[in-house]
């Protein structure tokens, strides 16, 4: 979390009251192979190794105690039908590292400032195989609060060999920051049009501090918590926005690194703003669908008409974006949207609905400020970096736009890429110095596995094959009917049986 930070409108708080310790029983699906009547048990309390300050004064964590339940949050449901289930005990310590606001990766002269961030480990610290690192999405997602429900997806194999890792990031959880009017507007979405003044008043609230949450700085945190524990090397398991972080970290620091998983790919340089991969994905993947009920019509097809006839590409956008996320909910829509084609968009309107409804989420659990502070310091926009001056982003972005056919936008168009929420809220980002980082460069040559989901329309498969293209040591596995993080519970074994393979082989 964060403690004092200086000015800039962050809201701090602090972790300094004791725990009750706990051990976390639960069901942690077995990667979908029958076992029948066997059952494994994994008590991991070996105690936590690497904590408070060592001899060679590297930096350890504090206000260190078992975690409580709740500090760990829920556990995950498997979808019905997902067998066998194998009981799993294990305890997590939890405590706070102590960063500095500032880590000097920008010129000039360093801020003052100090951020508190809290991490839960698990207590196996003689893990055959080391410390394993689980990153979350977002940006904007804190880590410690899911530790019970992304643990309890991991095979006992796994648990038995890696000592798990989560942090809660910078700017997430309850030191979020906190921007009420832009996390009312857009809750979690990646593309809903932020409020107007919404995105200038979160920047001024953060204030010149903003140039200390992009993820340069979170790797330099997740290094210090590497060394916190004191081991050489680690190993990243990174979903969705997390995959990013990952892929920084490892070409950052390419000799800390022993394996990578990379779950629903943000590429590591080669962001699309616009999303005209994600347009492409949108029709194969409604295509795919409607081959998998059956229907008769061409939902890309009915899709377009409607962005053509309605002008709202960006809601729609967002509503069947959103409804990939976990377990794809998608056989409704090719019905809805050529009912709506007829002439009845009542079924179409209640998937908006339903969307925005679902959207709606506090700074604790996803900050909207910390992502929009991320994303747009983080991705380059049409116009550059972010460091670019405001007034002539939005002609550039124009211009950008212009030099592409009408078919790259299918079954959206052109309006729907210059007007998503990313791009309106970047366009507005006051410039901000950026930490550099050179294009162009691999992932290091250390075993990569690369998942997708064959559903998914947030991070399209494009990007997958892109990053694997950056992978020496890299391998690809699509997992059918998987939405986006296809180690989410809800999609079913298919990637966690994926991940147990790579991590246990």
């Amino acid at each position: 979390m964060l403690s004092r930070a200086g000015p800039g409108g962050v809201d701090a708080t602090s972790i300094g009251q004791p725990y009750v310790g706990a051990v976390i029983s639960y069901s942690v699906l077995s990667s979908g192979r029958r076992l029948g009547v066997v059952v494994v048990s994994a008590v991991l309390v070996a105690g936590l190794a690497g904590c408070g300050v060592s001899s060679s004064g590297l930096p350890g964590l504090a206000d260190v105690h078992s975690c409580a339940k709740s500090e760990l949050g829920d556990i995950g449901a498997d979808p019905p039908g997902v067998v066998p289930n194998v009981p799993v005990d294990i305890a997590f310590t939890c405590g706070s590292l102590d960063v500095p606001l500032d880590h000097g990766l920008l010129p000039g002269a360093r801020a003052d400032g100090r951020l508190t961030l809290r991490v839960s480990v698990a207590d196996n610290a003689d893990a055959p195989r080391g410390v394993l690192i689980w990153l979350v999405g977002g940006p904007g997602e804190p880590g410690v609060p899911l530790t019970a429900d992304i643990t309890s997806g991991f095979d006992p194999a796994v648990l038995r060999d890696y000592r798990l890792v989560f942090v809660s990031g910078r700017g997430t959880g309850e030191g979020a920051l906190r921007c009420p009017a832009l996390q009312d507007g857009v809750g979690d979405s990646d593309f809903a049009i932020p409020p107007p003044g919404s995105v200038p008043a979160c920047a001024e609230a953060i204030g010149e501090n903003r140039r200390f949450f992009a993820t340069a700085d979170t790797v330099a945190d997740l290094d210090l918590v590497r060394q916190a524990l004191g081991v050489d090397k680690i190993s990243l398991d990174g979903a969705s926005y997390g995959s990013f972080v990952a892929e920084r970290y490892a070409i950052t620091y390419p000799d800390r690194v022993s394996r990578l998983v990379l779950d629903s790919v943000v590429p590591h340089d080669c962001y699309d703003m616009l999303n005209i991969a994600g347009f492409a994905r949108t029709a194969e993947v409604l295509r795919l669908v409607c081959r998998e009920i059956r229907c008769t019509t061409d939902p890309a097809t009915d899709l377009s008409e409607l962005v053509r006839r309605r002008h709202d590409g960006v809601e729609l956008l967002d509503t069947i974006g959103g409804l990939s996320s976990g377990k794809p909910d998608l056989n409704g829509v090719p019905a809805a949207l050529h009912s709506a084609v007829l002439g009845d968009p009542a079924a179409l309107d209640a998937l908006v609905a339903q969307g925005k409804k679902a959207a709606a989420t506090s700074a604790d659990h996803l900050s909207q400020g910390l992502h929009t502070t991320a994303i747009c310091q983080d991705m380059p926009g049409p116009w550059g970096e972010a460091n670019t001056p405001v007034a002539g982003r939005v002609a550039a972005a124009g211009v950008i736009a212009g030099r592409l056919p009408d078919a790259a936008f299918f079954p959206y168009d052109r309006d729907t890429a210059l007007g998503n929420g990313q791009m309106v809220a970047c366009e507005q980002w006051p410039s901000t110095p950026v930490v550099p980082f050179p294009p162009g460069r691999n992932l290091p040559a250390v075993p990569v596995l690369v998942l997708a989901g064959d559903h998914d329309l947030n991070t399209p498969l494009a990007d997958a094959r892109a990053e694997l293209a950056r992978a020496p040591q890299g391998h690809l596995v699509i997992i059918p009917g998987s939405g986006h993080i296809t180690q989410d519970h809800a999609n079913g074994a298919g990637g966690r049986e994926a991940v147990r393979q790579f991590l246990t082989s």
